[in-house]
């Protein structure tokens, strides 16, 4: 059996918080609990949950641009935060990252050459000028723009475009894998459809592994695999995209589901209703005790851990 591209074992991240008082002990916000991946290599893997669930918090340890308070994330079986800093240097070419904001993303103060061939300078040998720009020249058609844009600022760009561009970057160094942190959010509607387009060409040309991050199930419906749903720092379910949209077993994933606008007049579906908690939340319950209209004392005294369930890996004792 071959082993996964990624593989995430018992993460942890911890995020001191700012002391009340002088003499008190600092509390702590867990931004993730625990959390265990494995994406295959070659495949879209989506990971979804509401804003401040661990997502993106996830998707920095991922890159390694942030280090776990504890766990490890393996690379092509490489840990990453036992590496070298040179080894780990070298190795960031193989994985890359869109970023939610193409305004923000994209240095205003250089042109697009420059943003483009940024990774070529930082991670691979020198190149020379015509070397460089013929490379930038080619991936910025490969993503359906001109080689005479690589001499323009974003700003002359559309939202779109300048989205195109950050691909591009991530695009140049020919990585096994991306990580796309919210990366058509900030979209319209019209264009979100060609640019998660154009990312599934890419991946079928370049065979490259995804790993998007987003609250749209719309869109991780659309273009991923597998999918994590992660609630408060904790994965509560996991399986196959088409499974787990059809038949959802963990009743955070229903509610998600539930929530998301039906243009169909005809299509019915149950209303989220406020509940009032029956039993009292504590460190060891559930997390999604006091939302659950399924809870149990079991509930209470346990968090349930990933347990399989008709195919799927679902965080509940009362799945259904």
């Amino acid at each position: 059996m071959n082993q996964p591209l990624v593989k995430i074992q018992g993460v942890y991240k911890d995020y001191p918080l700012p002391k009340k008082y002088l003499f008190q002990k600092a509390p702590v916000f867990h931004a993730l609990n625990g959390v265990n991946l494995e994406v295959n290599k070659g495949t879209s893997f989506g990971i979804v949950g509401e804003s401040g669930c661990g997502k993106s918090t996830l998707a920095r340890i991922v890159m390694a641009l942030d280090k776990p308070t504890a766990g490890k994330v393996c690379f092509e079986g490489r840990d990453l935060f036992n590496l070298p800093a040179a080894r780990l240097r070298h190795l960031r070419r193989n994985f890359q990252m869109v970023f939610q904001d193409p305004y923000g993303s994209l240095n205003p103060r250089k042109k697009v050459l420059g943003i483009v061939a940024e990774p070529l300078d930082t991670l691979e040998d020198p190149l020379s000028f015509a070397e460089k720009k013929d490379r930038v020249g080619q991936i910025l058609v490969e993503v359906g723009l001109n080689t005479t844009d690589m001499n323009k600022f974003p700003h002359e760009f559309s939202g779109g475009q300048r989205q195109r561009i950050a691909i591009a970057r991530a695009l140049i160094t020919r990585p096994s894998l991306i990580v796309a942190d919210e990366a058509v959010s900030s979209l319209d509607v019209s264009v979100q459809a060609q640019v998660l387009n154009l990312m599934m060409d890419l991946q079928e040309k370049y065979k490259l592994t995804y790993i998007f991050i987003s609250h749209d199930l719309s869109v991780v419906e659309y273009v991923t695999d597998q999918v994590a749903v992660i609630y408060m720092g904790q994965i509560v379910e996991q399986g196959a995209t088409k499974d787990l949209f059809q038949r959802p077993r963990h009743p955070y994933t229903q509610t998600l589901l539930r929530a998301v606008p039906d243009v169909n007049p005809l299509t019915k579906k149950q209303k989220n209703r406020d509940r009032i908690p029956l039993f009292e939340k504590n460190h060891d319950s559930c997390p999604f005790l006091d939302r659950c209209n399924r809870a149990t004392k079991q509930c209470v005294d346990n968090a349930p851990k990933l347990r399989e369930n008709q195919g799927q890996w679902v965080a509940c004792f009362n799945a259904r």
